[in-house]
């Protein structure tokens, strides 16, 4: 039986803000550098069999992952797969804007510039095949939108479970097969 473990990255303004954050390329608050460090040493204790860490390339999730790396001496690694959907036209407006709601129900939409939930769950969904056939455990740090996706493959769930899933910053989920 194998063992995938995620979390999401620290706290952001935008977070704070309640914007999408997306693509773009958003630091961590000092609470989420807090909240990351604080994760790094939960772990630690708690001795995870975790082989490495991957993280996206956005800033949020590779300080979340250097601070939870600093503190566990796991190795980390870099994955582009793990990069948040880019949101295109709705970057930076409110996350529970209606005209953005309603967009998140069409599946093959770009948002006029970005990557439909399609495209995203594709890379995903890869990534986590080729972790499965790798027989490692690992510790994805990444964001809200890659844990729905992540949660959706192990789970079946309508469109409005997927639409409403999500998790806190610095939760950590665990999935196996």
């Amino acid at each position: 039986m194998g063992t995938l473990y995620f979390t999401r990255h620290g706290e952001t303004i935008w977070n704070v803000e309640n914007k999408i954050c997306g693509a773009t390329n958003i630091d961590l608050t000092e609470r989420g550098h807090e909240q990351a460090i604080a994760l790094g040493k939960q772990l630690a204790v708690e001795k995870l069999p975790i082989d490495e860490i991957l993280y996206s390339p956005l800033v949020r999730a590779s300080e979340t992952a250097r601070h939870i790396s600093e503190e566990t001496r796991i190795s980390m690694r870099m994955e582009s797969r793990l990069k948040e959907q880019n949101f295109g036209r709705y970057e930076s407006t409110p996350r529970d804007g209606q005209e953005f709601r309603a967009a998140k129900a069409h599946f093959l939409d770009r948002y006029d510039g970005g990557e439909s939930m399609m495209q995203l769950c594709q890379r995903v969904y890869n990534l986590i095949d080729d972790i499965r056939a790798d027989n490692r455990t690992y510790l994805l740090v990444a964001h809200n939108g890659i844990a729905r996706v992540v949660n959706s493959y192990f789970y079946n769930m309508t469109n409005e479970e997927y639409a409403a899933f999500g998790i806190k910053n610095c939760e950590v989920k665990t999935y196996t097969w």
